[in-house]
């Protein structure tokens, strides 16, 4: 039966294994008193452990293997790290390790110490063949155990992500507005043009779109211009219009736009065009002139929804979908699901990275709230999950399963995970 070192691991670090009548190799009597603390970095695996080995207490390192030989396939004889070591926990004993000064290190064998329904459940966990692991066992445990650790994967995923927006504020020199615009031009693309959004961004930057803002018409030529979008001829006025303005502020900025070729069109429905995301989002810079700061005054979700869904877009995009490409008519505002994409990856995100920042607790609780009061999103892998009978309300939920399919489940973390380990212990 094969296992990772990790499992192991894992059945120290919860004393897992028969812990009555404990004996080293050598026959000493042994009593484990404290585990010691799980050390994640280098070194040995367990620090500051406490036991008694006959009528000796011992505190020091714990150092962990399949089998005992391991210690010799690591180079741990050649590490003055692993000189603390004071127990040897191994699954199978195979050569008997020395210290530098010639004493012997004391070894527990755990191979007839472990529980066999807990082999049985790691087992099942590690070499399923399904979506996620627990797929089949999820919906045994109970809800409250489940609630509580997608509630740490959703905080582990905002301040994961938190950490993302902190790093562009330093490189914006701790401008917020400057990184809110470019977390939202980004999410603007919504994954399909993530990029070209984001390039566009780093194109544009605010402090020269904030000039224009009071004229809707430089801020359209400034955005299309600098998205590639202005480099051809047009007979349509409005494009033409558009044209002229950017050529003269392209020649006073020195601005020099994206690739056209940046963008995606195929596969895409007229309403999700880059073109017409781009002028929606020219709309949504036209009504805010600091948008960041708008955005922390909105307190319940309904308001900032309206605001978001009210944009002002040019009446050209009513029957056009590209520059001089007429279409039926074209439904120009913001979808729900789009203004709930936009609070759910930008606006929750920084409320929660400016509240913990600025020391201002109400702000993460309402980036919680309006992430609790937003619909889960539907997508393949929260359907997997649904399927499993998970109920998923909330985008809270949603996005919780999100971080835990990514890092825990796809991964087969499940010694990492609260549920993975109730499922393990059941």
């Amino acid at each position: 039966m094969s296992f990772s070192e990790n499992f192991l691991h894992f059945i120290w670090q919860f004393r897992l294994y028969k812990t009555l009548d404990l004996f080293c190799i050598a026959g000493e009597p042994l009593r484990i008193l404290n585990p010691g603390m799980y050390n994640k970095n280098a070194g040995p695996d367990f620090n500051y452990a406490k036991l008694s080995i006959g009528e000796i207490t011992w505190v020091g390192d714990i150092e962990i293997h399949i089998k005992s030989s391991d210690w010799f396939l690591h180079g741990h004889q050649d590490d003055p790290a692993y000189d603390a070591v004071i127990l040897h926990v191994v699954y199978q004993y195979d050569r008997p390790i020395y210290r530098k000064d010639g004493s012997q290190i004391p070894v527990l064998i755990l191979e007839h110490l472990l529980p066999e329904h807990l082999l049985v459940h790691y087992h099942q966990l590690m070499n399923v063949v399904s979506r996620f692991p627990c797929e089949k066992q999820i919906r045994e445990v109970e809800p409250l155990i489940v609630n509580g650790f997608l509630s740490r994967m959703m905080v582990e995923r905002l301040e994961q992500k938190s950490a993302l927006v902190l790093d562009k504020l330093i490189r914006l020199r701790g401008d917020w507005e400057c990184t809110f615009y470019h977390f939202m031009a980004k999410s603007f693309g919504f994954k399909v043009n993530e990029i070209p959004f984001e390039l566009l961004a780093d194109a544009l930057p605010l402090q020269i779109l904030r000039k224009h803002l009071d004229n809707a018409l430089q801020v359209e030529a400034l955005i299309f211009g600098q998205a590639g979008f202005l480099s051809g001829s047009f007979k349509d006025e409005y494009p033409r219009k558009l044209k002229k303005e950017y050529l003269f502020l392209q020649k006073k900025y020195a601005l020099k736009p994206i690739g056209l070729g940046a963008w995606r069109f195929l596969r895409m429905r007229p309403q999700n065009f880059p073109t017409l995301r781009l002028a929606q989002f020219c709309g949504l810079m036209v009504i805010s002139d600091r948008l960041f700061s708008r955005v922390l005054e909105i307190r319940e979700l309904p308001d900032l929804v309206k605001h978001l869904e009210k944009l002002p877009v040019n009446p050209y995009w009513l029957n056009h979908y590209h520059f001089q490409k007429e279409t039926e008519k074209v439904k120009l505002q913001l979808g729900k699901r789009s203004v709930y994409h936009l609070i759910i990856n930008v606006i929750s995100l920084f409320l929660f990275s400016y509240g913990k920042y600025a020391d201002q607790p109400q702000l993460v609780s309402r980036a919680i709230k309006f992430l609790e009061q937003i619909p889960a999103e539907n997508n393949v892998i929260i359907g997997w999950y649904r399927d499993s009978g998970l109920i998923v309300e909330s985008a809270f939920f949603s996005q919780a399963l999100l971080q835990l399919n990514k890092y825990y489940c796809a991964q087969k973390k499940c010694l990492n995970c609260g549920i993975g380990i109730k499922i393990l212990n059941k």
